[in-house]
């Protein structure tokens, strides 16, 4: 017998998402609502988690890693506080999902993941759905990109155990980071880190989180 093929109203789910989980708990940016309403997150989770793709959840994907619940994702992106002529540097590509809802938003997004197969997994994603505007890299996040630099606003999608400087560095003087603070055990605190004239940052919790954790030379 053939296996029975799944039927889900991807469009009717995903606009239930953004009404249900995202505007009633206070996100409010016009450009961020859009976009999720725009990236068909299920294209970007695995075959035998389709029927969950707009669940209120993170969702497993290869190598251990996660897809981040919408909300999440949502947080990040607003307390980015992006614009369309930005540039945006993304730790941990993951799924793509995060890279893509920025691409919705902002003029060029840079992505690295350190796992090979994850990156080039997105790389063939994005260019499937055709987002010209992001460009996915292989390589350690810690080390940044420094001739991409310096970025509008930088989002971690791991967990850091201290305050990246060389990411504090290719940030331009105003520009936000977005990361989860902390060991990998347990929760971390989700944190804006505001860069100032001066080079000190401004630092603002967000809400706590889990978060699968960063690796590469920031563990070293």
């Amino acid at each position: 017998m053939p296996k029975a093929v799944l039927s889900v109203d991807f469009d009717s789910a995903r606009n239930a998402m953004v009404e249900d989980q995202i505007k009633h708990r206070g996100i409010f940016d016009k450009a961020v609502l859009r976009a999720l309403l725009q990236v068909p997150r299920h294209l970007f989770v695995e075959p035998e988690f389709l029927s969950r793709a707009y669940s209120d959840s993170a969702l497993p994907i290869k190598e251990k890693q996660t897809i981040s619940q919408p909300y999440i994702v949502a947080l990040m992106t607003q307390s980015a506080m992006l614009k369309a002529d930005h540039r945006v540097l993304e730790i941990g590509t993951g799924s793509a999902y995060q890279a893509a809802v920025l691409a919705e938003i902002v003029k060029e997004v840079y992505t690295i993941e350190i796992v090979e197969s994850l990156a080039q997994t997105a790389r063939d994603r994005l260019r499937k759905l055709k987002y010209k505007n992001v460009t996915v890299r292989h390589g350690d996040g810690y080390l940044g990109w420094q001739e991409k630099s310096p970025f509008d606003a930088i989002l971690i999608t791991a967990a850091a155990p201290k305050i990246p400087q060389l990411l504090i560095d290719q940030l331009k003087v105003g520009g936000r980071m977005v990361l989860p603070l902390g060991e990998s055990r347990g929760s971390q605190d989700l944190m804006v880190l505001t860069k100032l004239k001066d080079g000190s940052l401004k630092e603002e919790f967000i809400a706590a989180v889990l978060f699968v954790p960063m690796t590469g030379e920031i563990r070293q």
